[in-house]
């Protein structure tokens, strides 16, 4: 939205946190959106073997496909999409708190696809956990930054 894009976003939690496959749905456009329900997602970002064995099917041919190798050891991934293993909560823990892995998954999304700008995504985390302390804000700052790295050094070594 701070980049002047319509947003919607549709969590589902439910029962499921408890060690079962929660999910949000967000969509990023450039005109109206007219329902938060997506079938066939044009990106998707994995934590956890239940999510991947649930929503990969999902994933539209040609889609973008991120996820937490630390965490998810499948071997057996689709060949018609693009696909970016990236050691998520390695890196979250290495840079101080596992409890950041998504924002190292978001940093890499962000420098993979240049979706938005990561000032925007900086100045988004200021406004969405003001109630938070300095500390925790500064945490997943970080691992934004690790996750772009990440993309960056990944990059140069592939190149």
């Amino acid at each position: 939205m701070l980049e002047g894009r319509e947003v919607t976003w549709f969590p589902s939690y439910g029962a499921e946190v408890r060690g079962g496959t929660a999910n949000c749905t967000i969509i990023i456009s450039d005109e109206l959106i007219g329902s938060p329900v997506i079938a066939t997602p044009d990106i998707l970002i994995v934590m956890s073997d239940a999510s991947l064995l649930k929503f990969m099917p999902k994933l539209r041919k040609g889609g973008l496909f991120l996820y937490d190798s630390s965490m998810i050891r499948e071997t057996d991934l689709r060949t018609d999409i693009d696909i970016m293993a990236v050691p998520a909560a390695e890196i979250a823990s290495k840079a101080g708190n596992t409890k950041s892995t998504n924002m190292v998954l978001l940093g890499t999304l962000i420098a993979k696809t240049g979706l938005f700008s990561s000032a925007s995504i900086m100045k988004a985390l200021n406004k969405s956990m003001q109630n938070n302390t300095r500390q925790s804000i500064k945490i997943n700052k970080e691992a934004i930054g690790e996750g772009i790295r990440f993309f960056e050094d990944k990059k140069s070594k592939d190149s």
